[in-house]
C-alpha cells in the first residue's frame, strides 16, 4: 500500500509528515521510521510525524517517532510543521487558525499567524526534579545551577521540562564546543533515566542567545523548539535573560516568551513545506 507524505522543515529541523487520521494507529512501525529518516538510503528526517484524530476534544492527536525509532514526548518544531501540515491537508474546509493537538505532554495549540510563522502556545515548564525526571536534586526540588560532571568536566545545569526533559548549561562559546562527543555522555548520564536533550547557550544579550542541541533519539539537530523554550526559562530562572528573547539556532531564529502573568511559554518560528511524495 503506497503512503502519501509531505516532508517539511522548521529551521532545518526536518520531518516526514503522514496523514494519519483515518487511524489512531500510526501506519508505520517505529523500525520503518529509522529506514524512511535515513539520509543516504530513505528520505531524510530527524522523525516521523503523525497527524491523527484527536481525543478528548481536542482537533487532532501528535505522535512522532524520532530517527532512532525512539518516541518523544512532543517536538516544537515539529508541532509547527504540522499545524502548517493540516492547514493544508484541510485547504479551503479550514475552520480555524489555531488548533488544539493531543500530544503525550498535553493538549499544545497552535495558530498560525498571517505572516507564515506559527506561534505556539506551549505551556507551563515543569522545574522539579522529579517532573524532570533527574536525581541532581531531590525530587520535589528545582535543579538551577547545579554541577554536573559529564566527560571529565563539572557543568551546572539547570533543568526543565517542557513536556520533555532538557538540560541546559550556559557556555562562553558554543561553537566551541565538541557536540558530537558531548552530547551522548549527557543524553546518556546516569542521572538522567530517561535520557535528556541538552542545550548549549551563549548569552549574547539578555534578549538574545545562541543555542546548540544535542536531541534525545536524534542526535544533533538545527534546531529544537522545545530546547529553546527550555533555554529561555532557564536563562530567566538564572538571571541571564529576560523573559522575552531571540534564540539563535544553527537552522536560524525562534522568538521565545515566558510570559509572568500566566507562566506559559509561547514559541513563534516558521513551518515550510519542503516536498511531497508516496511511500511503496
Amino acid at each position: 500500500m503506497a503512503i502519501e507524505f509531505t516532508k517539511y522543515h522548521g529551521l532545518g529541523n526536518d520531518f516526514i509528515l503522514i496523514d494519519n487520521r483515518s487511524s489512531s494507529t500510526p501506519v508505520i512501525t517505529p523500525e520503518q521510521a529509522v529506514k524512511l529518516c535515513d539520509r543516504h538510503f530513505g528520505i531524510g528526517a530527524d522523525g516521523v510525524i503523525f497527524g491523527l484524530p484527536g481525543e478528548n476534544g481536542t482537533d487532532y492527536t501528535m505522535r512522532i517517532f524520532n530517527s532512532d525509532g525512539s518516541e518523544p514526548e512532543m517536538c516544537g518544531n515539529g508541532i509547527r510543521c504540522l499545524a502548517a501540515f493540516l492547514a493544508d491537508l484541510e485547504g479551503d474546509a479550514k475552520k480555524s487558525d489555531q488548533y488544539r493537538i493531543h500530544t503525550l505532554a498535553g493538549v499544545i495549540t497552535p495558530q498560525l499567524m498571517p505572516d507564515g510563522q506559527v506561534k505556539v502556545d506551549m505551556g507551563i515548564p515543569k522545574l522539579l526534579a522529579g517532573e524532570i525526571p533527574t536525581t541532581i536534586r531531590p525530587a520535589n526540588e528545582k535543579v538551577i545551577n547545579q554541577p554536573l560532571e559529564v566527560a571529565g568536566k563539572t557543568w551546572d545545569v539547570t533543568c526543565v521540562s517542557m513536556g520533555n526533559p532538557h538540560c541546559i548549561t550556559f557556555v562562553d562559546d558554543v561553537a566551541a564546543i565538541p557536540l558530537e562527543i558531548i552530547g551522548p555522555e549527557f543524553e546518556h548520564h546516569p542521572a538522567f533515566p530517561q535520557r535528556i536533550n541538552t542545550e548549549f547557550i551563549q548569552v549574547v544579550r539578555p534578549d538574545y542567545v545562541k543555542m546548540r542541541v544535542w536531541e534525545r533519539g536524534a542526535g544533533i539537530t538545527l534546531a529544537c523548539g522545545t530546547g529553546a523554550c527550555a533555554s529561555l526559562v532557564a536563562g530567566v530562572l538564572t538571571g541571564k535573560c529576560e523573559r522575552k528573547a531571540t534564540v539563535e539556532l544553527p537552522g536560524g531564529p525562534l522568538q521565545i516568551e515566558w510570559l509572568e502573568i500566566d507562566q506559559r511559554v509561547y514559541m513563534t518560528g516558521p513551518a515550510e513545506l519542503v516536498f511531497s511524495g508516496k511511500i511503496e
